[in-house]
């Protein structure tokens, strides 16, 4: 199974906000650069790239000189709105370096819910792809507290990416998070914890393995990761989960075969 996703043509990647930023929550330039570099080159294999970013309300904060998320919706919206604006700023940057072009996609559970909004979605995510443009998706956290409330289903952007992975009808979805893969307990706590390289079910005791939230700045955890693994394969689309603290695995994992993180496969059997 590993060696068949090189065939795989068109990857939803989501970086979570752990991913984008440094421990201290400032932004981790280098590594955007590294992720950038890294799309941008497989793009160039003829894959095409869809990148589902977290991070907004991070970078704001960081921007804004706070050192934890405000604790209200309405400073939460406003960090997001600065973050947003700068970390697109980064992204259009750093792609562009490598020659190429993104486009920004805000979603709402509103737009994924209407059948018209939904097909326009779906119409502007396949315009950009035909012609060769990278798009960058996030939920609109200046109108949306979705996932500002951390709302299960859609309040954050492990489901968010599953979501657009069906949308786009995808052939894989890679979810870069703080951690190597699924482990059947929290390796953080547990050091016999081991991790799981392959799971062809998401059954009760999967998801009994499932813990908490994640760091401070963002809103996800394991527990969100396996619902977007659910989501997914339950439309016979593979999910890799892997750690981002290096870009580059994603070469390892697309072009090497190499066993990185854990391969939820897709209900129909395909990478």
């Amino acid at each position: 199974m590993r060696r068949n996703l090189k065939d795989v043509k068109r990857i939803v990647v989501k970086v979570g906000t752990s991913t984008l930023t440094h421990s201290n929550g400032n932004i981790n330039l280098r590594r955007i650069e590294k992720l950038a570099r890294v799309l941008s080159d497989i793009q160039n294999m003829g894959k095409e790239v869809i990148l589902v970013s977290s991070g907004a309300i991070g970078v704001g904060c960081s921007r804004l000189g706070l050192k934890e998320r405000p604790d209200t919706i309405r400073g939460k919206q406003a960090a997001a709105a600065v973050g947003q604006c700068h970390l697109m700023n980064i992204y259009s940057k750093f792609f562009a370096e490598y020659g190429h072009v993104v486009a920004q996609v805000l979603l709402t559970r509103d737009v994924i819910e209407d059948d018209r909004m939904r097909n326009n979605v779906c119409n502007t995510f396949h315009t950009l792809l035909e012609q060769g443009i990278i798009p960058i998706v996030n939920e609109n956290d200046t109108v949306s507290i979705d996932e500002i409330e951390n709302i299960c289903n859609f309040g954050d952007n492990d489901n968010l990416s599953a979501i657009v992975s069906i949308l786009v009808e995808s052939d894989l979805l890679i979810i870069l998070s703080d951690i190597d893969g699924f482990y059947d307990g929290d390796p953080r706590k547990d050091k016999n914890s081991k991790l799981i390289k392959e799971i062809s079910e998401i059954n009760d005791e999967i998801k009994s393995c499932a813990g908490g939230a994640g760091s401070s700045l963002g809103t996800g955890g394991m527990i969100t990761k396996i619902t977007a693994a659910e989501r997914v394969t339950n439309n016979g689309i593979s999910m890799i989960l892997a750690n981002g603290e290096y870009p580059e695995i994603l070469e390892k994992i697309l072009v090497d075969g190499e066993e990185i993180g854990t391969l939820f496969l897709g209900k129909r059997g395909e990478a």
